[in-house]
């Protein structure tokens, strides 16, 4: 077998499947529509053109198939194609703060609820979470052509069933709101916020980030990862998706152990520091991490003290 593309990410969490290479002859038996991406680059490795949306789409079918046991997993042209790995991450170091609240213990089983905000039409971080540490999830969404997305990856995948639901946010203004009653207890949200605050500006930065794949100068830029407007921009971009959230949260303290989200760009951290203490957040952690060649890292925060996390139970 040739050798594959990636070396070994020790970027990624030690938990994570995917710190080696990608064994592309296991991923196309489970996926033969990937074998069509698949080639030899100038130093003999085997990779796929990563600029290429539907090759990342192949791959991420393959990966889910092969680690996951998805089946049937399809999304919509020009919705975001995660990247596995890295979403895998955040799952991970979500297990790993709740096991701070759990004596060390990660806590499994569908006893924990998560809840994705903006969950997209590729449904990818409930799939992972259920997955790995068989939680249940809700995942949100304001894109009703997404969230019907999300219901058929779920119906062909029979396990998903009772682990996953779906909920459709109808003002998109708010995050929580219409979403979280009064009976909800959630152990964890998570969301991954719309990183730009206007399309020209998400469209710059589709530009550069294809130039750098391709090595050279994009005038027609296609997100290899593709992007829905409402998966990459928002008025006030990622800090005022982040900051509303958080002023959000404050209704739902006693709902939720630990609200998290990930934050892009660390120049938006300080005023997300000031915002947490402003509304009297008992604990606050920063989780650094990375996604492939990019730094990101999670803010996670929760109202209760450290008895009542303790007692909460997992």
């Amino acid at each position: 077998m040739k050798a594959n593309d990636n070396s070994q990410k020790d970027n990624l969490h030690p938990r994570n499947l995917h710190r080696s290479r990608y064994d592309f002859e296991l991923l196309i038996s489970n996926c033969p529509e990937l074998k069509a991406f698949v080639s030899i680059n100038k130093y003999g490795i085997e990779t796929i053109e990563f600029s290429n949306p539907l090759a990342v789409k192949a791959l991420n079918k393959a990966l889910l198939q092969t680690y996951y046991d998805i089946q049937n997993w399809h999304i919509p042209k020009n919705y975001l194609c995660p990247p596995i790995p890295g979403r895998a991450d955040y799952i991970h170091y979500i297990a790993d703060l709740l096991a701070g609240s759990n004596n060390n213990q990660i806590p499994e089983g569908n006893s924990v609820l998560g809840l994705d905000i903006g969950t997209g039409a590729n449904l990818i971080y409930p799939i992972l979470g259920n997955a790995i540490y068989n939680w249940s999830f809700v995942g949100t969404d304001i894109d009703g052509k997404a969230i019907a997305n999300c219901s058929k990856i779920i119906e062909n995948n029979p396990k998903l069933i009772d682990a996953i639901s779906l909920q459709q946010q109808t003002e998109s203004r708010f995050i929580f709101k219409n979403i979280i009653i009064p009976e909800d207890k959630f152990t964890f949200t998570m969301c991954n916020p719309p990183f730009h605050a206007s399309a020209e500006e998400a469209n710059k930065s589709a530009s550069r980030k294809v130039s750098n794949l391709k090595e050279k100068r994009s005038t027609n830029p296609v997100l290899n990862f593709g992007g829905h407007n409402a998966e990459l921009w928002c008025n006030g971009g990622e800090i005022g998706f982040v900051t509303q959230m958080i002023y959000e949260s404050v209704k739902y303290a006693s709902q939720c152990l630990w609200f998290t989200t990930l934050v892009s760009k660390q120049e938006n951290l300080s005023s997300i520091y000031k915002t947490l203490k402003k509304v009297n957040t008992v604990s606050v952690k920063t989780i650094e991490m990375s996604q492939g060649q990019k730094n990101s890292r999670i803010v996670a925060w929760s109202f209760l003290s450290e008895a009542e996390q303790k007692s909460w139970k997992l």
